[in-house]
Formats: structure tokens, C-alpha cells, sequence
């Protein structure tokens, strides 16, 4: 990865180019969270390459993909018929015109998250439901990587979220990283209900195609860990909101 495509990936994040173990389990995480709005109107919000617009399609809703990223969202309308390029900020869309948003690890990569948030309420049916997953800042490490001397360095850095955050952003200014209260805030005042919140831990598909057994025991305990109070250090927040 360089020049150009190490520059998109700092700023917007690497999206999901394959369909393994860890896509499956959100997914399913999704399906529980939308009910019945399955089968409704559908947007994702930063939807990458396509991959979930893709597998979501099969369950008889009307689902859109939009993507800011010209070229993703090229890629994702080989696989989709209704994708379309803009900024989550100024979504093309009526109030109310969704009964399900699904925005995966995108809040992170906007320039305004907040504006992004108000964004997805408005268009939003009553009873209609945001599924939002975001990087959580208790993980011990920064998956998007750091600038090290005015240098990008792509990879897994450990502890980097737990500085303070004014050097944590100096080393991470292209990403954000998210507490509770950080989401807390993002919701206040807004017409939602919070219906679920939690923080998950990942599925580790490289590990276990490394080192088999192992990983997948790896894999197990940590996703135990978010049955207990050791969920904070988990690597995202997943929430599920519905407008009032």
C-alpha cells in the first residue's frame, strides 16, 4: 500500500473487500437490531465497496448505498444497483424517508460527526432505527494507524488511545476514536431512544488463518469478555437508536 491509496486509507479508513467470519457476526448483529425494518427502506451510510449493501440486499428491503470515496463507490455499484457519491453531512434525502440506517465504522472519517449524526435522525422514519458502529478508545490498539514525524505509518499501534487526548489526536488527527460519553453527547437532544449499546470485540479471521486452533481460541475468550465488565476494552462500540 502507498502513495495514494496509503493517503485513502488514512483518511477514510480500509473498508470490508472480503466476506469472512467477522462480517457475518455484524451482520447478524444487524438483522437482530432491525426486525422487522429488514424488509423496509434501507441506507448505508458509508457503505465502502458494497460488501453490506450486498449481503442485505437477499432480505427483501429497498436498500441504497452511499459512499463518499469516488472510486468505492464506483466498486460498490458493480455489485448494487442503487449506490450513489456523497457526504454523509448532506445526505440527498427527504426527512424521513428510511426505516433502517446502517452506518459501519463511518462516524469516525467525517469532518463533521455531529452534523453526520443529525444527518441520519432526520431521515429516519418514527420507529426507524440507526445500527451505528464506531471505534472504541478503551481498545489497546489504534487500528487505523499514526503519523510519525510527518509520516503515515499504516497498522495495529498499541496504546495510543489511552494518551491524553491532545497527543492522542496529534499522533491520530486523520481518525476519531470514541468513548460512551463521546456518543453520549453526539445523541443528546436529538428524538431517539437508545434500544441497545454495547461494545464487541472482533473476530480475528487473520489470527485464525495464522494460527487455527489458537486464534479461534483467542477469538472465543475475548468475545466472552463482552458478557463482563471487561467489555471496555473491546474494539467497537456498536449501538442501535430509534427515532421518537
Amino acid at each position: 500500500m502507498i502513495g495514494r491509496d496509503m493517503d485513502k486509507a488514512a483518511l477514510r479508513g480500509e473498508p470490508s473487500y472480503v466476506w469472512r467470519a467477522g462480517q457475518e457476526r455484524r451482520l447478524e448483529m444487524i438483522l437482530r437490531a432491525a426486525g422487522e425494518r429488514i424488509r423496509g427502506r434501507i441506507l448505508e451510510n458509508g457503505c465502502g465497496v458494497g460488501m453490506y449493501v450486498e449481503h442485505l440486499a437477499p432480505f427483501g428491503g429497498e436498500i441504497v448505498g452511499m459512499e463518499y470515496d469516488w472510486e468505492r463507490a464506483a466498486e460498490a455499484g458493480s455489485r448494487s444497483p442503487r449506490i450513489l457519491n456523497a457526504a454523509g453531512e448532506s445526505l440527498p434525502f427527504p426527512s424521513g424517508t428510511f426505516d433502517l440506517i446502517l452506518s459501519h465504522e463511518v462516524l469516525e472519517h467525517v469532518q463533521d460527526d455531529a452534523q453526520a449524526v443529525q444527518e441520519m435522525v432526520r431521515v429516519l422514519r418514527p420507529g426507524g432505527r440507526a445500527v451505528v458502529f464506531v471505534p472504541n478508545r478503551g481498545y489497546p490498539f489504534e487500528t487505523h494507524g499514526i503519523y510519525w514525524r510527518g509520516k503515515y505509518r499504516f497498522g495495529n499501534i498499541p496504546l495510543v488511545n489511552y494518551l491524553p487526548r491532545r497527543w492522542r489526536n496529534r499522533l491520530a488527527p486523520h481518525v476519531r476514536v470514541y468513548s460512551r460519553p463521546d456518543l453520549d453527547d453526539l445523541f443528546a437532544g436529538l428524538p431517539v431512544r437508545i434500544v441497545e449499546r454495547k461494545i464487541v470485540f472482533g473476530a480475528y479471521d487473520n489470527l485464525i488463518a495464522r494460527f487455527g486452533i489458537l486464534g479461534r481460541g483467542l477469538r472465543g475468550g475475548l468475545q466472552f469478555l463482552e458478557r463482563t465488565p471487561l467489555e471496555i476494552f473491546g474494539l467497537s462500540h456498536f449501538w442501535v437508536v430509534e427515532k421518537v
